[in-house]
């Protein structure tokens, strides 16, 4: 029959879609779902705001009365996050043509289960906010000289100024975040490329990198997120100005850039590095011994791999994801096996991450700090 026909025929042009373009489905909708996180930041943190709000006004009358300034704190944590939405809008504004996407201010994330942030995504917004007081305001330089500073030395100590062009010694910096140690060795000369995974974090890194022209012309409200710990009230409203040093101050001749995309597919070639920049970074591994692989690969022979961080393991105990935990003395052993030289080594190096310096509860990191190299008679594979 004709009607059997027609039905076959439309039938006939269905194909199953790729595993390419299954992949660029799901690419894009985690790229939206990013987006309506930062978008919906603002009503996620009123909810929270006002649910404070709604409990106490459930407490009897004579208590509330003791609190005399509390739902006035409120207000003015309602005017910080506002404020921080301000700042986001700006922040999201270029991400677009960034990342060559489309039509994602059409979208609205409450309508498609498959671009609706998670609490987790709402989480990585709020830590996205702090990673700013880290890399780029003067309240997070006691961190930076902790974490980055040991780094920086280590490189320079090994490619001098005196001794080398440092803009023909290539510097890897994978975990980059907001782009503040790859800067840094950039800053110093050195032709320095970080490389980030996080969607969040290079939405955040190509605003402060590209879109920030003036020493401390932003403020933030990092803490106002934080219900525990506080001493004080105004310490959950205390604001930081970044970024602390014009990110485009940079020699003209010099070459940086950041490259977005997984640690292990985007760097295959081999031989290509003089040297890779690691903090706070290998415990981000599925598999830990492929990024130590993936780093000897990648070195030229003779050059170094520098490291400062802890063992957290991001995916360790995280339903559905593979984890391989090692310890120190086993990555080690794994270190010497792949075929590196432990050239500089220590253990407790004490350092934080996106610490709040007012919070009651204060972590520390015993960190592990190595300088090795790829040998020179190494070969290229």
């Amino acid at each position: 029959m004709a009607g059997e026909e027609s039905v076959k025929q439309c039938t006939d042009e269905v194909s199953t879609p790729s595993s390419d373009d299954i992949d660029d489905i799901r690419e894009h909708e985690h790229f939206l779902r990013v987006i309506e996180a930062f978008k919906g930041y603002r009503s996620h943190c009123l909810r929270r705001i006002q649910s404070a709000e709604d409990d106490f006004l459930e407490l009897p009358e004579h208590h509330q009365q003791y609190l005399p300034n509390f739902r006035d704190n409120l207000d003015v944590m309602r005017t910080c996050v506002a404020h921080n939405h301000e700042v986001i809008k700006i922040m999201i504004q270029d991400a677009e043509t960034m990342f060559e996407n489309r039509n994602h201010a059409l979208v609205n994330g409450d309508d498609d289960p498959h671009i609706k942030p998670t609490a987790f995504d709402m989480d990585k917004v709020k830590t996205t906010l702090k990673q700013f007081v880290r890399d780029w305001s003067q309240a997070g330089r006691a961190e930076r000289a902790a974490c980055y500073d040991p780094v920086v030395t280590a490189v320079e100590k090994r490619f001098p100024s005196e001794t080398h062009d440092r803009r023909s010694v290539s510097v890897l910096v994978p975990g980059a975040g907001l782009g503040r140690l790859a800067h840094e060795f950039a800053r110093r000369g050195y032709n320095c490329q970080g490389n980030e995974w996080s969607l969040f974090m290079l939405i955040a890194s190509n605003f402060v990198l590209n879109r920030c022209k003036e020493v401390e012309d932003f403020r933030l409200y990092p803490w106002v997120h934080q219900w525990s710990n506080n001493m004080r009230s105004s310490d959950q409203t205390m604001h930081v100005t970044f970024p602390d040093i014009n990110p485009s101050d940079l020699a003209e001749d010099v070459s940086f850039s950041m490259a977005a995309g997984d640690f292990l597919e985007v760097y295959r070639t081999s031989g290509v590095w003089d040297c890779v920049a690691t903090v706070f970074f290998l415990d981000t591994a599925h598999n830990i011994v492929a990024y130590v692989e993936t780093i000897w690969k990648i070195l030229k022979p003779g050059g170094y791999w520098v490291n400062l961080g802890p063992l957290l393991y991001h995916y360790s105990e995280v339903p559905g994801e593979s984890s391989i935990e090692l310890s120190y003395e086993d990555l080690r052993n794994v270190i010497g096996k792949v075929g590196f030289d432990i050239e500089e080594e220590k253990e407790n190096v004490k350092a934080t991450y996106t610490q709040n310096p007012l919070s009651m509860l204060q972590y520390e990191y015993r960190c592990v700090f190595f300088v090795v190299r790829k040998p020179l008679e190494a070969s290229l594979s």
